[in-house]
């Protein structure tokens, strides 16, 4: 099945498609593991649940609050009603290898270990975005994946999201746009955390030395846990590595993209200066793909640009210029012809589970849905999913070396074949994040 046709949102669903699919499979349960059992890990096994006829037999988290609560709502949600088991180190419930799948949602600097030893133990992956803390890292997972033969889907969803499918066939692929010169690409979200609480000892429920892995032992603050951890560079990559990835992600992918030649970035905290966060409110970054930039801005205060469009992209291209994000697109034509509109499709009368699931995004609910689907499919196929952990590496690296060019105050030209910035020893060594003691950073050649 050729995959434009396989993801096409119009005529024949995804869903639809994939079903049939591995239908033929469906009294085979995958054995399933999650890694992450907080916000979006429970989004996410729980939107596989409703797709395909998995078992969950482990689940793993640091803080045993949470993980019990998971385990109680994930009896109640499977087939089987049974409840999994659950381990307080991701080591141990690998150790059992008797998983076929492992989701990890854990915070950014606990991707790429578990990820790792996942596909070591011989399970496929879904691993949420950004892939890695550092470029090495993501290097890393690639190579593991690809050694192990592995399929790994990565968590940027967008790719599945039904109306940006359609706005990719319909206006994108048909050429409706034209000649292309440049995109923007945006957030505007009040998103960063503003509180200065004082720090205190961990939680009883807690393992804050687990949870702290291989980043840096910051004194423990409620900032920290839960999902607030995206405040501190320490164990994510800023708002860059948070939602630029996304509608990077989506413009690499709609106009097939790869490495960016250079990257220019320029920012830092300008405006809230009195939280105890450390990642930047104000920054933007020059992708440049030679025929066009890619420029991303995001500010965490006032108003967006264009309040229907708080966090999307925007091409322009002489024909017509097109907006997407993750509620709709707008297509407007120059020179004659009707503008397009569509609006998210939510599935609410299919899933109305959906209604009442705390803290789900419902209207993401479909696109993750379908990006489960597209990795069971592969999972049966041993293909390659439309979010692959090499396109996760693409998107995520670039996004690290955004950041990296705010840190060091100047341009970097990217070598995409050796993986390295060119002419820039400086900028090298930090394509490599210290880990703390005992945990080891990850490499190339050693996984």
């Amino acid at each position: 099945m050729d995959r434009r046709d396989f993801c096409k949102s119009t005529g024949i669903s995804l869903m639809a498609l994939t079903r049939g699919a591995f239908a033929a499979g469906a009294d085979r349960k995958h054995r399933v593991g999650l890694i992450g059992t907080g916000w979006y890990g429970k989004c996410d096994l729980l939107r596989l649940i409703q797709v395909a006829p998995v078992e969950v037999v482990s689940l793993c988290d640091v803080d045993r609050k949470m993980l019990e609560e998971a385990a109680q709502i994930v009896a109640r949600r499977q087939l089987n009603k049974k409840t999994p088991r659950t381990f307080g180190d991701y080591r141990q419930m690998l150790r059992e290898k008797d998983l076929e799948l492992v989701l990890i949602a854990t915070p950014d600097h606990w991707h790429a270990l578990p990820m790792i030893a996942a596909v070591q133990a011989g399970a496929d992956v879904y691993v949420q975005k950004p892939i890695s803390v550092d470029i090495v890292e993501g290097q890393a997972m690639l190579a593991a994946a690809r050694k192990h033969q592995r399929v790994v889907q990565v968590g940027t969803q967008r790719r599945s999201t039904p109306h940006l499918v359609e706005a990719r066939e319909s206006i994108v692929k048909s050429g409706k746009l034209g000649t292309i010169g440049m995109v923007e690409i945006y957030c505007y979200y009040h998103m960063r955390a503003r509180g200065n609480p004082p720090d205190t000892d961990p939680p009883p429920h807690l393992d804050y030395e687990m949870w702290t892995g291989p980043a840096p032992l910051r004194p423990y603050n409620a900032l920290v846990h839960p999902r607030s951890w995206r405040a501190f560079m320490e164990y994510g990559n800023g708002i860059v590595g948070d939602m630029c990835i996304h509608m990077l992600d989506t413009v690499r992918w709609m106009l097939d993209l790869g490495w960016p030649r250079s990257v220019s970035s320029a920012g830092g905290i300008l405006v809230e200066k009195s939280s105890k966060a450390n990642i930047s409110d104000t920054q933007s970054a020059t992708f440049d793909y030679g025929d066009f930039p890619v420029v991303w801005q995001h500010r965490t205060y006032g108003h967006p640009a264009d309040p229907k469009y708080p966090w999307g992209a925007t091409i322009y291209g002489d024909k017509g210029t097109l907006k997407l994000s993750v509620h709709s697109y707008d297509f407007e034509p120059i020179g004659g012809g009707s503008p397009i509109h569509r609006d998210v499709v939510m599935e609410l009368e299919k899933f109305p589970e959906d209604r009442d699931e705390k803290d789900l995004e419902q209207h993401v609910a479909p696109a993750i849905r379908q990006h489960m689907l597209d990795l069971l499919h592969c999972i049966e196929t041993r293909g390659r999913p439309v979010a692959d952990i090499e396109q996760g590496h693409v998107s995520t690296a670039t996004c690290h070396l955004a950041n990296l060019s705010m840190r060091l105050g100047r341009t970097l030209a990217w070598d995409a074949q050796a993986q390295r910035v060119r002419g820039d020893d400086e900028a090298n060594q930090l394509l490599r994040r210290a880990y703390r003691a005992p945990w080891t950073h990850p490499e190339v050649d050693q996984v």
